[in-house]
């Protein structure tokens, strides 16, 4: 029987080489339908077969002396906002592994993260035209002295920054979250759209606290699932070195999902 085709998904590698988790959640929107590209600023020499790369420039301009001095993620805050105003595309990081499609009618694919219940947005569609993705994108192409939502203390540790940084640098180092889920939940927040959220459980299921619990043979992963769940955040960034630099234990959840999409985590282990 035939997958049906759905509705397109998207993200950013930066560098020449995905983890095996990376190319297992991208698969894994491949295997439910999902037309999945992968816009890169190198060329990455271990996409998997399914997923369609394109040069992230025709996206945006990339600085990589922005990213030296910030992280990757720094720049796909950015990235996100504009893919979906250009392709309309849900943009999905990589290592947010595909439980069940994303209905093609959702129009808002957002969710509260953590314990904290602040915005994340590691898995995110918002209309391509509207009040939200304007405050978020003339925040980022006119940076303010400082962001709006900053306290006591961060405005100290901006105040600390070498001033011969560039300004996004700064605020990147006074406060690293300041590009991604504090950005996005203070505009929600500001133009109503933050009672759109969905419950943690659609796209945000298992606690970063927890992240370690997807490579325990002994773990019950899907207690933590519900019926609304739609993606798994794995978490990569969080991932302790040994996890990625050795294949996940028999039995583990991350195991038994390479196994269901049938990807070999040796060939792509972290050196």
């Amino acid at each position: 029987m035939a997958v049906p085709v759905r509705r397109p998904v998207a993200s950013l590698w930066i560098g020449e080489k995905l983890q095996y988790l990376n190319q297992l959640c991208l698969l894994s929107h491949v295997k439910h339908g999902h037309p999945t590209t992968l816009y890169c600023t190198d060329t990455v020499t271990n996409v998997p077969d399914g997923v369609e790369v394109r040069p992230a420039t025709e996206i945006m301009t990339i600085d990589m002396d922005i990213v030296s001095q910030t992280s990757e993620s720094f720049l796909s805050n950015v990235f996100r906002y504009k893919m979906i105003q250009k392709t309309n595309a849900v943009w999905i990081d990589c290592d947010a592994f595909c439980h069940q499609p994303f209905p093609d009618e959702m129009q808002n694919i957002f969710a509260g993260h953590g314990f904290r219940g602040a915005l994340n947005c590691g898995v995110v569609y918002i209309p391509p035209k509207g009040e939200l993705i304007e405050r978020l994108m003339d925040y980022y192409d006119n940076l303010p002295d400082a962001p709006a939502w900053f306290n006591k203390q961060q405005h100290k540790r901006l105040a600390k920054q070498d001033p011969s940084l560039p300004h996004a640098v700064r605020i990147y180092k006074a406060e690293r979250t300041s590009f991604g889920p504090q950005a996005f939940t203070y505009f929600a927040q500001q133009t109503g759209d933050f009672d759109k959220a969905l419950s943690s459980d659609y796209l945000y299921p298992v606690p970063f606290q927890l992240n370690d619990i997807f490579f325990d043979p002994y773990g019950r992963v899907e207690g933590h699932f519900t019926d609304n769940t739609l993606s798994v955040h794995l978490y990569t960034n969080g991932t302790k070195p040994w996890w990625r630099k050795n294949p996940p234990l028999p039995g583990s959840y991350a195991f038994r999902m390479c196994e269901e999409i049938g990807l070999d985590p040796n060939q792509a282990l972290e050196d």
